[in-house]
């Protein structure tokens, strides 16, 4: 591995003009491919083998007019006035004319017709039926309906609602806050414009051929809305540390008196070697939520996946030849006329001697803290984001809290049962008998029969609860409404149990059920890329056991603060809720991939100093220290980048933003940089022991360089690092 990296720097630095010319071109032709093949995303959220799925399927077929979007508009008279007076009454008409002539609706149903009127007069849902679903309609079709609120008027307050209004997530200006701050930490950390550009540069290159390549794929396959907003934040955090990582090691030869072409050669050799694995866990965790079974999950993980991996071949290949257009200019000012810059040992030193002196108290004190951070994650409660974790302010918002307010929480989230059988004859029977059955269940205030096919073979039954979409109670009605219907289903009936707060159930359902399968299989696979890359057992138990502490805690504050509402004002969560039903398992797959970035970043140059003779308690010292520094911005510059989501208005995308930097600023300086040394030196010699037979049969990859030949040094001076 070593080898054949250390060939490929000298050859892009040999070559540099041609490599640049090589991923210009490539960037104009992705560039014209997204302006001219990329299609849009889409909402669409499909569960395959859930009962709320194939619900939804069977109204596709059967009833398609019912299986649109639907939504509601809420209209409220005036303080003192009911929607009976004349006045409100007749702009209340006029409002359900207005919206049956949104483009793709099919109905806009009077709320005197349908009597969804609150019990004081004063509060009533116009129910929209739409002929696409939500994911498919045009952008036209949407503008109309949130444009209905315009129809507000001293008679009437007009309020559209429901899942319709907002659209996907957008790309703006917060997230070049990140950016900003990372420019900032690399000019600190680099002490020059140059190499902090050079650095910035190769990784905004990077995730403009992987987001290019990205929108290209969106004419040809379905990709979540939310994918470029994940693949852009982790291009961003990864290419940045990538090529850190790689410029910071050939910073450090260069001072040390190591020619330039040398240099280049050893740096992609060393740190590009642990940038090719840290970024092959980083693809394998993202990657993985494939096998979760969920095609949302499967589109935002490859397509993250693809950015990573896009990072990563920018490092390695254009990262030196900029390297070589650079020259020594990547070093600070008062060190390029210098041969060989004087050695100052840094705060990075001090601190692992610290560690080392002092590990057993700062295990002990970083897993009981760890520990006691994480105690909230017991009281996590998942669901689909609705009304409820909107924005303030929103029309979905608003609409959410008046329905609410007049009609009880439960009808923000009815139940839709879907009967199918035979005949119409036996649908109609099976209708009474799950209605009968509904009404008998605690948590349900109304049980109303709905829509038919034309044959009546397939029927509806809306159940509102009592309580709020994503609460626990209505989880709980979920599975009691399905346990008393489902004996009905014989002779060719079925009656299945669909509808938003449905799907939000089947979703955490499913997701809980394929987290362990999940969790085996990328912390399998990554743990035998770290046994291939470290050649050792305890190292990569180690790394994998970080990962849980630093999880857990992660997962104990986001509760705290989304869920639990501690300090939420201060992030603009004004309404703190149970978390997405998906946020779990994709923050595992990405702290993951990120947690064993830091572990190969540090680890690799602990080994690197043990292999070359060093002592493991001195070798664990000098990869630290040497590697304290970079480690620093990487984890500042990652959180940084972070960050500047938490800033989006989409609850999704805050939760997710706030969740990566905590994990990210825990992993780093808690777990790689404490208590990873820490355990270090208390394993000695034996966290680097190799079974003879495993060694006999494992490919070497030689991570460190050690296959490298040695290359002509200064006279009477050790080839050294600055920190």
């Amino acid at each position: 591995m070593a080898n054949l990296l250390y060939r490929l720097g000298r050859f892009s630095y040999q070559r540099r003009r041609l490599v640049a010319a090589i991923w210009t071109f490539v960037l104009i032709l992705l560039g014209v491919g997204a302006l001219t093949l990329g299609g849009g995303t889409t909402n669409a959220f499909s569960i395959p083998g859930t009962e709320s799925q194939r619900a939804l399927d069977a109204l596709q077929k059967d009833l398609p007019a019912a299986s649109g979007a639907s939504s509601s508009v809420v209209v409220k008279a005036p303080d003192g006035k009911k929607l009976t007076d004349p006045a409100v009454k007749a702009a209340v008409g006029a409002t359900v004319a207005k919206a049956a002539q949104v483009p793709e609706v099919i109905a806009a149903i009077d709320p005197f017709t349908s009597k969804a009127i609150s019990p004081d007069g004063t509060t009533a849902l116009i129910s929209v039926q739409f002929d696409k679903a939500a994911d498919q309609l045009s952008k036209e079709s949407t503008e109309a309906y949130d444009n209905l609120k315009s129809l507000s008027s001293g008679d009437l307050e007009v309020v559209p609602g429901g899942q319709i209004v907002g659209g996907p997530p957008a790309i703006g200006s917060t997230e070049a806050i990140g950016v900003a701050v990372a420019a900032l930490v690399l000019v600190i950390t680099f002490g020059s414009l140059v190499a902090a550009g050079m650095t910035l540069l190769t990784a905004l290159l990077g995730v403009l051929a992987g987001m290019a390549g990205l929108f290209i794929v969106t004419s040809f396959v379905d990709v979540s809305s939310t994918a470029p907003i994940l693949a852009l934040m982790l291009g961003l955090a990864v290419g940045i540390d990538y090529a850190l990582f790689i410029s910071s090691r050939h910073r450090s030869q260069l001072a040390a008196g190591m020619e330039i072409e040398e240099s280049v050669g050893r740096a992609t050799a060393t740190a590009g070697s642990a940038v090719m694995f840290a970024g092959a866990t980083v693809v394998i965790a993202l990657a993985g939520l494939s096998v979760v079974g969920v095609p949302f999950l499967t589109a935002m993980g490859l397509a993250a996946a693809a950015t990573v991996l896009t990072a990563v071949l920018v490092a390695l290949t254009l990262g030196p030849a900029l390297l070589g257009f650079m020259g020594r200019r990547v070093l600070p000012r008062k060190t390029r006329k210098v041969a060989v810059a004087p050695v100052v040992e840094g705060f990075g030193f001090r601190w692992a001697r610290l560690v080392t002196r002092f590990r057993i108290p700062i295990v002990a004190v970083g897993i009981i803290g760890l520990g006691v951070l994480a105690i909230p994650t017991q009281d996590m409660r998942l669901a689909l984001p609705d009304g409820a974790s909107a924005a303030a302010g929103t029309n979905q918002r608003v609409a959410y809290d008046l329905a609410a307010a007049a009609f009880g929480p439960g009808s923000n989230g009815p139940l839709v049962v879907v009967v199918k059988s035979d005949s119409a004859a036996t649908s109609a029977a099976a209708v009474d008998q799950v209605m009968g059955k509904a009404k008998g269940l605690a948590d349900v205030i109304a049980v109303q029969p709905g829509p038919g096919s034309k044959d009546g073979s397939t029927r509806l039954v809306t159940v509102i609860p009592k309580s709020g979409p994503a609460s626990e109670q209505t989880a709980d009605l979920v599975k009691d409404l399905r346990t008393a219907i489902h004996p009905l289903e014989a002779g060719g009936t079925t009656v299945s149990v669909t509808g938003n707060t449905a799907v939000g159930v089947d979703v955490s359902n499913k997701l809980t059920n394929a987290l362990p399968v999940y969790l085996l299989v990328v912390i399998g696979l990554s743990f035998l890329l770290l046994l291939l890359a470290f050649r050792s057992i305890l190292v990569p138990l180690k790394a994998t056991l970080g990962f849980l502490l630093t999880i857990g805690a992660t997962f104990g504050i986001t509760v705290g603060v989304f869920q639990k509402g501690w300090g939420a004002s201060l992030l603009g969560v004004d309404s703190p809720g149970p978390l997405v039903s998906f946020l779990p398992i994709i923050m595992m797959g990405i702290l993951f991939g990120l947690a064993m970035d830091y572990e190969v970043f540090i680890v690799s140059r602990v080994r690197e100093e043990f292999v070359h003779g060093k002592h493991a308690t001195e070798a664990t010292i000098q990869g630290v220290g040497h590697g304290a520094r970079v480690v620093t911005a990487a984890a500042l510059i990652m959180a940084a980048v972070f960050a500047g989501f938490i800033l989006v208005e989409d609850p999704i995308i805050k939760t997710i933003g706030f969740g990566l930097t905590i994990g990210v600023l825990i992993d780093a300086f808690v777990v790689r940089m404490s208590i990873v040394p820490a355990v270090l030196s208390l394993l000695g010699d034996r966290a680097w022991s190799f079974p003879r037979w495993l060694d006999r049969i494992t490919p070497k990859v030689d991570i460190e360089g050690e296959s490298l030949h040695p290359t002509t040094k200064p006279a009477d001076k050790e080839l050294v690092a600055v920190d």
